[in-house]
């Protein structure tokens, strides 16, 4: 059941410390610690024809939800990865994660065209 979004918010003064992924148990799934699991899912997934100062006091919140995350750095990737299109995943809006996915294009283009060049200037030296 959706809640409105700041009735079941209760953010931490002190960002939960986060637990260094070595240390946790690697045959649980890292979302089994995720702290949006408990009651905020409403606050991660926009409603149909939301408007626009909601939508971003929604995400702003669901921000601070993830800020507070231990499984923060792995949310995130698994959105890059998958990509999710939708919502907020590790403190990520889908815009921001579309911008993050193009940065890393571009780096990745960048990074083989400066192999290349250094392949062909070892191959003519």
């Amino acid at each position: 059941m959706l809640q409105p979004p700041h009735s079941s918010l209760q953010v931490a003064a002190v960002p939960a410390p986060r637990v260094p992924v070595r240390d946790r148990d690697q045959d649980a799934p890292w979302h089994t610690e995720a702290v949006c699991r408990r009651d905020e899912a409403g606050l991660f997934f926009a409603p149909s024809k939301e408007p626009t100062a909601a939508r971003l006091s929604r995400e702003e919140a669901a921000k601070r939800v993830c800020a507070r995350c231990p499984v923060m750095v792995e949310c995130r990737e698994h959105a890059l990865l998958q990509p999710e299109p939708y919502g907020v995943w590790g403190g990520l809006t889908a815009a921001e994660r579309r911008v993050v996915l193009a940065r890393r294009r571009r780096r990745e283009l960048e990074l083989k065209k400066a192999a290349r060049t250094t392949d062909r200037i070892a191959a003519a030296g």
